[in-house]
């Protein structure tokens, strides 16, 4: 088993200016869209590198501002009752990906009216960039630490030890005492095998989304087939791999006894893939190859 390396969270410091890894990711993410992008811009003769400049700036903003505030409203709305100011505290952390998918689809909504596209022809074009961003987002996540995956006896090799979860350790260890058998020593620290759920929602989310929708969508498809897939394909594959991610310590298990809210949150997104997938194809209206309809 592994032991989280425990990263320091400054990637690069340049004098009094520091680039923490998290922030790094955000970077990566937003460059690896704009590439991949541009690069569809030139097989695609109603897009120009200039439009793709404007739909990565408002992606990014959706990103950011949706994230931060479906953060607050998803996960701490208590929260922000007892102190609105709480929505600014940025630095404090907390960011979700279903209110940044909530803000980039507002975003793309304005970039459709200003460029007169219709909102599923912008974001057929760009969500198969969209899985890198998650894959950068999610090692940072391993980086930093945080977000770790349940605890696990199954003896793979992989499981790691994360001294952040020690006090958390500490508390299952109290609820449980037949975790005590699998606790290790650690740096002075008792700590539990988790699944680096992290990794697996790089891989899944981000890696696998990310080659099979490139794959898909260079080819001529029906307009909302796309992002239809990759509703279906994200959502599929959160939903699955929150089996193995500890959910927050403040919300625990919130319907059933054991789904969590990032399950409760993806499942409607694997309903509305499926259905845009199937009203795709019913309505057969393709936006470029042989089949588009000028």
């Amino acid at each position: 088993m592994m032991i989280h390396p425990q990263y320091d969270p400054v990637a690069l410091a340049l004098g009094p200016v520091e680039v923490h890894w998290y922030g790094l990711m955000y970077l990566l993410a937003f460059a690896a869209a704009y590439g991949l992008a541009w690069y569809r811009s030139t097989k695609r003769d109603s897009w120009t590198t200039d439009m793709v400049s404007d739909l990565v700036f408002f992606g990014a903003l959706g990103v950011i501002l949706g994230g931060r505030v479906g953060y607050v409203l998803f996960y701490q709305f208590g929260e922000l009752l007892q102190n609105p100011a709480y929505l600014l505290k940025v630095w404090e952390g907390g960011m979700s990906f279903h209110g940044g998918m909530i803000g980039v689809m507002l975003g793309m909504l304005y970039f459709a009216r200003k460029y007169k596209k219709t909102p599923f022809q912008v974001l057929d074009f760009i969500v198969p960039c969209v899985p890198t961003g998650l894959l950068f987002g999610r090692i940072g996540n391993y980086i930093n630490g945080e977000l770790w995956g349940r605890v696990s006896d199954g003896g793979y090799n992989w499981l790691t030890y994360f001294p952040q979860a020690a006090s958390f350790d500490m508390q299952q260890l109290q609820a449980n005492p037949a975790l005590q058998d699998i606790m290790t020593e650690v740096n002075g620290q008792y700590l539990l095998p988790r699944h680096p759920s992290q990794l697996y929602e790089a891989f899944a989310e981000g890696l696998l989304l990310f080659l099979f929708l490139w794959w898909y969508s260079s080819k001529p498809r029906p307009r909302m087939a796309v992002t239809g897939v990759f509703m279906l394909g994200y959502g599929f594959s959160r939903f699955i791999i929150e089996f193995f991610r500890q959910p927050d310590v403040d919300q625990g298990f919130i319907l059933l006894g054991w789904m969590t809210k990032g399950q409760m949150l993806s499942a409607p997104m694997i309903v509305i893939g499926l259905f845009l997938i199937g009203y795709a194809y019913k309505r057969g209206i393709y936006d470029w190859g042989k089949q588009a309809a000028y």
